[in-house]
């Protein structure tokens, strides 16, 4: 069965949304995902499925609202188009924590500056399905809006590169 990672939007961060992963776990599998794993509490899951990308979101998504009341976003991708969104990383040299990848499911601009606010010594370049942006004064101090984040998630490419090995593990 194939693996995939998914990935949800505003996970026990700043107390919006708690949600423990144990109570993740037994969602996923109330959803018909196997061999579950969670990585760091901010919603990060690995599993194996005979679902597709978008039916396995759909399948966590109702059950996480049927769980929290809220709805959720979740966004799925499989274990390949992970890999190959940390190789092309165009920052590789720099500090995996530095470096955010947000994924989304919305059509990205052709120009990844286009609506972005705030911005100063940030870089952000355009990948499939995603964007990365490199702050090289650190995450913490910068006052970047990009509208991706809207409706995308973000993670450090740290994260990326443990998502991508357990879930090359699982496949």
């Amino acid at each position: 069965m194939p693996a995939f990672v998914a990935l949800l939007r505003a996970v026990n961060l700043g107390g919006a949304t708690t949600l423990p992963m144990k109570d993740l776990v037994a969602l996923c599998l109330a959803a018909r995902l196997g061999n579950v794993r969670t990585y760091i509490a901010s919603g990060n899951v690995v599993f194996t499925s005979a679902l597709t990308e978008t039916e396995a979101g759909a399948a966590l998504e109702s059950q996480l609202l049927a769980h929290t009341g809220k709805g959720i976003g979740v966004l799925v991708r499989s274990a390949s188009e992970m890999a190959e969104t940390l190789a092309r990383n165009p920052f590789a040299n720099a500090p995996g924590n530095q470096v955010q990848t947000i994924f989304t499911d919305d059509p990205l601009p052709a120009d990844p500056h286009e609506g972005a606010t705030g911005a100063k010594d940030e870089i952000i370049r355009l990948g499939p399905r995603v964007l990365y942006v490199f702050y090289p004064n650190g995450i913490g101090k910068s006052r970047l809006r990009v509208p991706a984040e809207k409706h995308g998630t973000a993670r450090n490419m740290n994260t990326v590169a443990k998502l991508t090995a357990m879930a090359q593990d699982l496949g």
